[in-house]
């Protein structure tokens, strides 16, 4: 794999030091310099670079799923993309698991970000292998708890994990810039085109297709379903974990943020039993929120500061009721509670904070009267298990050997801007976004494709992606009645990384089983 970058480093190096020394001694000094340029360019093209000749490397193992075991083969290694006139742009690096069965589904799976690795998928979702985490704790250093899946969906589909180029070990290639790739459209169109060449490279143009996003990852399954569709590859499904799918509601003054957050922060009070009159299941508790949520809350921020004193203390009463923060607090931060806040807030009594990605890990800050969490309880509780499971599984079992450096995002190699625009589709000539709501392209996906089938999957507990935000976006798709039956949704007592909870995992991985079997009818 490190051949041909060898070569070529040598070939370059003893050109740098073939240059002729008759050069006239006035034009020495920027000799001298445009040598030593050329020289440090040439020594730094040799160090690391990713491969433009695709790399493969494979290996065989087997894994029990239901008593039922399945062999399979494993690969690590590169796609190349390149552009119109066949130039190579980049090198995509990819883990496989693939099964001898003629036509079976075939999954792309993919992290979010923007610009994130995909490891977290990989090793802690339905690969064949996977971390085992259990409580919501800190996890222990080394040695971690690895090993075989009996949740793997491997008996199901082959499957492809992907990551983002400038993350992983996923590089431009030539003259090829990073923003040519950090955008919501330029992300896109690698993806497409990564996707195309593993399903021609390996003859897999007959078989089932499905695409798989976490986190921003749906951000980009919505808008790549409508890419792949008008270039050709009709999906048979998407599947959308943790999802954000318009980014507007981020925007400062917009109160579609909070009504989205309300039922979220109302699982997660249930959760730490910061509720009075607790009902018996989250899911219940939950339903309540949601019908305050459309109703009186969302019609209260409506109004602004137009709201009357009598309704505003009703509707903050209500508010504690389903978060557990006092109604004081609610009226001083007009309604709307940042997520920050109830982080910190929540269990502020008891000097603890609450996670982000999951709401169930708790942390302790330096300073408790802070006006948010110092960090992420539920990120730093489970990274070192990942990373470092991952790459020991790379390099020790599935032998892939490389100098790069494995990067968790893509932001790890300098400086990181991502374009929000967004070129939707819509009335035949498109609708400029300035920040991406990708629920048109997957509306119009489904419009195009009427087989095909979306599956909306949902952490109860998850702080960073809100299911209700989740289930509002997918809901003002505006699909006819026919094509309603083709969104499902399910949800899960887990965060953000839903696999994190074993149980959680173990449901979700049947729920995806009879997706893939209704695909197959």
């Amino acid at each position: 794999m490190r051949l041909p970058a060898k070569l070529a480093f040598a070939s370059l190096l003893s050109l740098a030091f073939a240059q002729p020394v008759f050069a006239q001694k006035a034009d020495a000094p920027d000799a001298e310099k445009q040598h030593a340029a050329k020289t440090a360019e040439a020594v730094a093209a040799g160090w690391a670079s990713a491969p433009v000749d695709e790399a493969v490397k494979t290996s065989n193992g087997s894994v029990t799923v239901d008593g039922k075991s399945t062999s399979y083969t494993a690969t690590a290694g590169t796609l190349t993309i390149r552009d119109a006139q066949g130039k190579p742009t980049a090198s995509v690096f990819y883990t496989a698991y693939t099964a001898p069965d003629k036509h079976r589904p075939l999954t792309f799976f993919y992290n979010g970000g923007p610009g994130s690795a995909s490891l977290w998928l990989r090793m802690g979702s339905f690969g064949p292998e996977r971390v085992r985490t259990t409580d919501p704790t800190a996890v222990a250093p080394a040695p971690f708890d690895v090993g075989p899946n009996p949740d793997s969906l491997i008996g199901s589909t082959d499957m492809v994990f992907i990551d983002a180029v400038g993350a992983g070990y996923s590089r431009p290639l030539g003259d090829a810039k990073p923003a040519d790739f950090y955008g919501v459209d330029q992300d896109v169109d690698a993806f497409a085109k990564a996707i195309f060449r593993y399903v021609s490279k390996n003859g897999r143009w007959g078989d089932p297709k499905y695409i798989f996003g976490e986190s921003y990852g749906t951000t980009r399954s919505g808008a790549l379903a409508y890419q792949l569709e008008e270039r050709g590859m009709a999906l048979n499904g998407v599947v959308l974990l943790s999802s954000i799918m318009n980014y507007g509601v981020r925007q400062s003054g917009y109160d579609q943020v909070y009504v989205g957050y309300l039922p979220t922060y109302a699982a997660v009070a249930w959760y730490h039993n910061r509720v009075a009159d607790r009902p018996a299941t989250v899911a219940e508790f939950v339903e309540q929120a949601r019908q305050f949520a459309n109703g009186p809350y969302a019609s209260a921020l409506a109004k602004g500061q137009d709201i009357a004193p009598a309704e505003a203390d009703a509707v903050a009463q209500q508010i504690s009721r389903f978060t557990g923060i006092s109604v004081d607090y609610i009226k001083q931060a007009n309604l709307r509670i940042d997520l920050n806040r109830f982080r910190k807030e929540l269990l502020r009594g008891e000097r603890e904070t609450i996670g982000r990605f999951d709401g169930r890990y708790l942390g302790v800050d330096a300073d408790s009267a802070g006006e948010g969490p110092e960090y992420d309880a539920s990120d730093t509780a489970i990274s070192g298990l990942y990373i470092a499971s991952f790459l020991d599984v790379l390099g020790n079992k599935l032998g892939y050997k490389t100098d790069l450096d494995y990067r968790l995002s893509a932001s790890e190699g300098g400086p990181f801007k991502w374009d929000w625009s967004h070129d939707a589709p819509g009335n035949g000539y498109g609708r400029h976004q300035n920040v991406a709501d990708v629920t048109v392209d997957l509306s119009s996906a489904m419009r195009t494709n009427p087989h095909l089938r979306v599956l909306s999957l949902n952490g109860y507990f998850d702080m960073a992606t809100p299911f209700f935000s989740t289930e509002r976006d997918l809901k003002h798709m505006m699909l006819p009645a026919p094509l309603q039956q083709n969104l499902q949704f399910h949800y899960y007592p887990a965060g953000h990384m839903v696999y994190l909870n074993p149980e959680a995992l173990h449901q979700m991985r049947l729920d995806m089983q009879r997706f893939y079997a209704e695909g197959a009818h």
